[in-house]
């Protein structure tokens, strides 16, 4: 493992494998969700982290799939992490970043992020994690993107424990913050050396008339309240104190989490600038989302926003866009030209993830085609249409992967006659390699000239 990783004025060039792991209970009506089974993944995974290192990553973004991991409360097979973290981290010399929760829990949690049960679960999970990996993989992420899981899990009933209202959201998003803040502990306990990357999504609302500015004040702050609940910033004085109780919050725990607040290391901020930016307009009884693209404009937003608000170092821990090689590659100029020069403008940031390296299967595919996301897509946001073959498909998942592909990756993946998916370089692939040997040539400052 790279032991310089992340130090103060470096900028590391990381990749992630998506590896989002979702296996339902019986009860639920979805198939499982497990995305590196779904790219094939699990069959090429020495393939694609090589690949990863050969173009010029010195670090991985990369999930431990829990619910597969941890096969009953005290009882895990490590067998396939043994491999694959060895692989990565030992033979190819990769910093990897483990991601140890996205989005799903075993099984056996039935009642998944409400279950009473999860906190001391995951923290169980943690702790013998960073305990038989210490020395190999050393930086941690206890959950990635809460705001994200909180939606799908809480307020919208898409994932397992299928809550819905806010209310729903509001128990998931308390059972996720007590899980982290037990997991961080029982890292540290394990591993004094541990590194916490919290990651977390970005969240850009833009009301489209002047009468939807509360509700887009509203959003913003709920957007805020995982990472400031678990940094002990939610006192009696907070602005969104009130309505958390309102929406079932306990108080007790509330002050709780004020106690021996953890810290972390770095601040992972997720940003995809044609879907993280919503414009909110009112339909039919609701107020709707539009994915609104803002290119790296909204970028510079979000990553001085969360600098400004916790003043924790920054990666960028995911960021891509979905559309043609084209698109992609003038993204990574164009982002990564925003990042260097916030960096010369003094932000901390200390690395910068492409997520995907490969495209990816859309989360609708387990769901029998039905649109999960919490927006509408526009192809105005980016200048075309975005997901408009997925559109066409839903509901027919028979038909194949290939029109529920992603295409957000480096590298392409294309369905091949007997369903095999090929991967295939884009052109913003060697935009990736160029940045990151520039970067390291200059010092690690970083020209994107």
């Amino acid at each position: 493992m790279a032991t310089d990783a992340f130090a103060p004025g470096s900028m590391t060039w990381l990749l992630g494998i998506e590896d989002t792991c979702v296996y339902p209970p019986a009860r639920f009506d979805m198939a499982p969700l497990d995305e590196f089974d779904l790219t094939e993944h699990t069959l090429r995974w020495r393939e694609d982290l090589a690949t990863a290192q050969e173009l010029g990553a010195t670090a991985v973004r990369y999930g431990v799939s829990w619910p597969l991991v941890h096969v009953a409360p005290g009882v895990f097979d490590w067998s396939v992490l043994d491999e694959r973290l060895g692989y990565a981290a030992g033979d190819l010399g990769l910093t990897v970043i483990a991601d140890l929760v996205h989005y799903g829990t075993p099984t056996w949690l039935d009642g998944s992020f409400a279950d009473p049960r999860y906190p001391d679960s995951i923290a169980e999970f943690t702790g013998a994690f960073a305990a038989r990996y210490r020395g190999l993989v050393d930086h941690l992420t206890p959950l990635n993107e809460p705001i994200t899981t909180a939606s799908f899990c809480g307020l919208r009933g898409v994932w397992p424990p299928a809550l819905s209202g806010w209310t729903g959201w509001t128990t998931v998003a308390l059972g996720i913050v007590d899980g982290i803040r037990r997991s961080i502990a029982a890292a540290r306990s394990a591993n004094p050396d541990v590194v916490i990357v919290h990651v977390e999504a970005s969240a850009l609302y833009m009301p489209s008339t002047p009468d939807l500015e509360a509700h887009a004040e509203l959003l913003r702050g709920v957007s805020a309240l995982p990472t400031e609940l678990l940094l002990g910033l939610v006192g009696a004085d907070h602005p969104m104190h009130g309505w958390l109780i309102e929406h079932g919050a306990d108080p007790v725990d509330l002050a709780r989490f004020r106690i021996a607040a953890p810290s972390i290391d770095l601040l992972g901020v997720n940003y995809y600038p044609d879907l993280t930016p919503r414009t909110l307009v009112a339909g039919s009884g609701s107020v709707e989302q539009i994915a609104t693209n803002r290119w790296a404009e909204g970028l510079r937003d979000r990553l001085q926003w969360f600098a400004d608000r916790f003043a924790v170092p920054i990666l960028i821990t995911e960021t891509s866009i979905e559309g043609t090689e084209s698109v992609r590659a003038d993204w990574l100029t164009d982002s990564a030209k925003a990042v260097l020069d916030l960096r010369r403008a003094g932000f901390d940031i200390r690395g910068y993830t492409w997520w995907p390296l490969l495209d990816f299967v859309d989360w609708s595919y387990a769901s029998g085609g039905r649109n999960v996301e919490e927006f509408l897509l526009s192809p105005a946001a980016s200048g075309q249409a975005i997901g408009s073959a997925r559109a066409e498909i839903f509901g027919d998942t028979a038909a194949g992967k290939s029109a529920f592909l992603r295409r957000m990756g480096l590298l392409a993946l294309e369905e091949q006659p007997d369903g095999s998916l090929r991967r295939v370089a884009t052109a913003a692939a060697p935009v990736f390699e160029r940045l990151a040997l520039l970067t390291r040539a200059d010092g690690l400052r970083g020209r994107a000239g």
